[in-house]
């Protein structure tokens, strides 16, 4: 019987994921749309808290819950106006960090897929 290889496997497990979320954020220390939407002066604890989401999301250790509880995305969201704007900006921001990354296609698209409706499923305040 063949074994399943999880997404998180197929990327490259937890080094492509901190690879990923690294470079998203670098991108989001320069960016005038989303910077202001991280509170916190370092942005290291957001980077960490993505990070542990997407692994786990994607299928590798679930360190993101034992620390965290449920992730409740939007809940954890809403104290944040995420329009169209705010939307775009992340969406262009996480597309740099992908095109980093040099994924097989297939890998690729399912990975943008679910960004981009993640980050519409965040969009929060009229256009």
């Amino acid at each position: 019987m063949a074994e399943q290889v999880t997404f998180y496997e197929a990327v490259g497990g937890e080094e492509t994921f901190r690879r990923l979320v690294h470079r998203f954020y670098e991108g989001v220390a320069g960016d005038p749309v989303l910077r202001p939407l991280y509170p916190e002066e370092d942005l290291g604890p957001a980077e960490d808290r993505l990070r542990l989401f997407l692994v786990q999301y994607w299928g590798g250790p679930n360190t993101y819950s034992q620390e965290r509880g449920h992730p409740r995305l939007r809940m954890r969201h809403a104290p944040f106006v995420i329009g169209a704007v705010e939307r775009d900006a992340w969406l262009a921001r996480m597309r740099e960090a992908m095109d980093d990354l040099d994924l097989p296609e297939q890998l690729d698209a399912m990975l943008w897929n679910y960004f981009t409706m993640a980050a519409q499923s965040m969009v929060n305040a009229p256009s």
